[in-house]
Formats: C-alpha cells, sequence, structure tokens
C-alpha cells in the first residue's frame, strides 16, 4: 500500500529526524521539517498551534467526515549509546522513544493519501510538541485545535519494543495510566547523631513514610484495579555525624482510572499526616496529575479493529493496559479517541525499552505504520467500499 518509493524517503525523513532530535516545545527544526513536507504534498499547512504544533489538512472529495492523526515530535534529554550512521548529532538529546518514527509514519500516509486519494472527506494530521513532559497536546487542544479543525475522532499510535513487527493492539476504556508527581516534605528537629532523643531525626520518619506508601497499592486498593507508588528520590540535609531537619521525598504514582488515582493521593496524604503527628514534625505533601488516562471510545476502538484486520495485520483488540502515560489523553478527553500499539520488533535494539540509551526505532516498521494510516482513512472516509 506505500510505494517503495515513498518508503525509501520515510526512511531518510526519519533518520534525519533522529539526527536532530528537540526537546519539548523547542522543535524549530523538526516543527518547520514537518511544515516543508506537507507543504511539498500539497496539505494545508498551519503552524504554531499549541507553541510549535503543526497541523496539515487533506480534503478530497465531498465527504462530510472527518478524523484527525496525530503524531509526537519531541525527543528526550539522553545521551545516546547507538553506534549508527545516523546517530543523534545534538549531545545529551535523543529520540529514544520513536517520536522520530511516529511523526514520520503519520507524514509517509499523509504523502500516499495525497498523491493518491481514494477516500472522501477531510484528514487531519496533528504534529504535536512536548508529549514527554505532558504539556504538549493540552496546548494545542486548548489552542483551539478542534474548533479549528473539526474531528469525528482522533487517533494515535505509539510503537512497542519486544512486540512483534506488524502486529497491533488495542482496547475499549482506559489503555494508559495517568501520572501524578508527588513530593513530600517533612520539616523535623535535626540534632547531633550521638544525641538523637534531642531532637527528631526527619531520615528516620522519611524511611517509615517511604515504608507505609508501599501499603497504598498493596492494602488500599481493590486488588482487581491497577495502580503504582514508586518513591525515586530522598533527600535529606543531614551529615556524617548530623542527624537530619529536613527530608524530601519525590516519585511517581499511576492509575488506570482517576478514581483510583484519587484515592492514592488520598491515602499518601493520610499516611503523611499521621506519621508526621506521631512524631510531632511537620509534613506537607504536594500532588500534581500530569497526565491523566487515556480513555479509549468503543467506536474509533472499532474503526481500529475493522482497519487492521483488512489489511491482514494481527490485532488484539482487547489487550491488557500499560501503566506508561500518555498525553494524548487530552486529546481523547476533547473528541472520542483511540490510542494503537505498534510492534517494533523483538531482537536487538528495536527490544530495547523505551528511553533506554540504545534504543532504536525499527524502520521496517514504518510501512506498517503508514499503511495503517491510509486504510483507517480510506475506510472511515469513504461512502462505499474501499
Amino acid at each position: 500500500m506505500i510505494s517503495e518509493h515513498i518508503q525509501t524517503d520515510m526512511q531518510g525523513w526519519r533518520q534525519a529526524f533522529h539526527r536532530h532530535p528537540e526537546i519539548g516545545f523547542d522543535l524549530p527544526w523538526t516543527s518547520a521539517r514537518v511544515a516543508e513536507l506537507l507543504e511539498s504534498f500539497g496539505l494545508e499547512v498551519h503552524r504554531g498551534i499549541g507553541g510549535t504544533g503543526v497541523v496539515g489538512v487533506l480534503q478530497r472529495g465531498n465527504g462530510p467526515r472527518s478524523l484527525a492523526i496525530r503524531a509526537d515530535m519531541d525527543a528526550l534529554p539522553i545521551t545516546e549509546a547507538n553506534d549508527l550512521p545516523h546517530v543523534s548529532q545534538t549531545p545529551g538529546q535523543m529520540h529514544a522513544c520513536g517520536h522520530d518514527g511516529h511523526t514520520t509514519m503519520a507524514l509517509g500516509a499523509a504523502c500516499t493519501l495525497a498523491r493518491e486519494g481514494g477516500f472522501s472527506g477531510r484528514a487531519i494530521f496533528v504534529f504535536q510538541p512536548d508529549e514527554e513532559h505532558g504539556q504538549g497536546a493540552r496546548a494545542m487542544v486548548e489552542d483551539g485545535l478542534f474548533e479549528r479543525f473539526e474531528a469525528e475522532a482522533v487517533y494515535g499510535m505509539h510503537n512497542i519494543p519486544g512486540m512483534p513487527l506488524g502486529q497491533f493492539a488495542t482496547r475499549a476504556g482506559p489503555i494508559t495510566a495517568s501520572e501524578a508527581l508527588f513530593e513530600i516534605e517533612i520539616a523535623a528537629r535535626g540534632g547531633h547523631a550521638a544525641l538523637p532523643h534531642m531532637g527528631a531525626d526527619a531520615i528516620t520518619i522519611g524511611a517509615e513514610v517511604v515504608g507505609a506508601l508501599q501499603t497504598i497499592v498493596a492494602r488500599k486498593l481493590d486488588p482487581a484495579q491497577n495502580g503504582v507508588v514508586s518513591v525515586t528520590q530522598f533527600e535529606t540535609d543531614g551529615a556524617r555525624n548530623v542527624l537530619p531537619s529536613h527530608a524530601r521525598l519525590s516519585g511517581d504514582a499511576r492509575a488506570l482510572t482517576p478514581e483510583v488515582n484519587a484515592r492514592i493521593e488520598t491515602a499518601m496524604r493520610r499516611i503523611v499526616d499521621g506519621l508526621c503527628a506521631a512524631h510531632d514534625v511537620q509534613g506537607t505533601v504536594r500532588y500534581d496529575t500530569i497526565f491523566p488516562p487515556t480513555i479509549n471510545a468503543p467506536g474509533p476502538v472499532e474503526a481500529v479493529t475493522r482497519a487492521a484486520q483488512s489489511m491482514q495485520a494481527e490485532i488484539d483488540s482487547a489487550a491488557p493496559p500499560k501503566l506508561f502515560s500518555e498525553d494524548f489523553a487530552h486529546m481523547a478527553a476533547a473528541v472520542p479517541g483511540c490510542f494503537v500499539l505498534m510492534g517494533n520488533g523483538t531482537e536487538g535494539r528495536h527490544a530495547r525499552p523505551l528511553h533506554a540509551a540504545d534504543y532504536e526505532f525499527n524502520d521496517a516498521a514504518l510501512a506498517h505504520g503508514a499503511a495503517f494510516w491510509v486504510r483507517l482513512v480510506r475506510q472511515e472516509l469513504t461512502d462505499g467500499p474501499v
């Protein structure tokens, strides 16, 4: 479905994006290149949406329906460990999550549909910044994305290392988790390490808090519900012979529903308040939900399943949800949406974890992803058989 010529172009685009990673909203080269390519295909291009977001609109025929396909463009602050001809040329920055591939697959689909048509309606290609920090999709939605470009449904895709190449997976309901960042401050009374009875040791109290937080998932949630609470940093102002008077615990909590996320926050506040009161010290909790859970709507899930099956691709339409987070959630909350997982391969660097310094998006996956988007557009934006 994707011509050999476009497949060759896609590999070149992807590797160029990989060589020039950019982070957050600071995507001058990436967004300019995306806009330039879309214009060369003949799409109507809109820049600067939600900061550095780009939207390409492709209208064919008089069909009244419309759908949006979203791709993320940003990289990560990671020093690449691969030895490849297209290795990152920016020190400390790397496409370690495959957004270079996601962007390229959407571009390949746009190019194919612009040249070949085969649908009647409006295909909207959304290229967003700052997925990794969870702000880009929300910024585009708040900038009027779906008021300016009305869509009946929005679709997103993410590669999954270790999943066989050419396979897809999705599910109705929650597919990725919320992410909340928490910070717990303990203000105690430090002193001499030899005289602990004269103060209140922040590190001992903090250690009790760390242990108690692990009971939230184990003892405060229904075992049928999913959740994760991880303390990832423990800092104090103590020294070798000085008991600390201050401790800061930071971490990350995940949940598949807003209700479970709220239960985690409530339990965390009770634990900190209770333990700090028991030791007669002050404790505070800051709990910021950065990513909401991504909730797939049934209709778009059915459309995705039909599209994959019609191209003879294997798809699991009742896949287990993932506990990573995805800011596509903001778009799926604005209009009915479906987030799709796609195999990146099971060997070598293609099977390394996302965000690993030696991960590599699989160029062999480009044609699979682009062909899927083409099939979905032609299936949904038609008045008759594809």
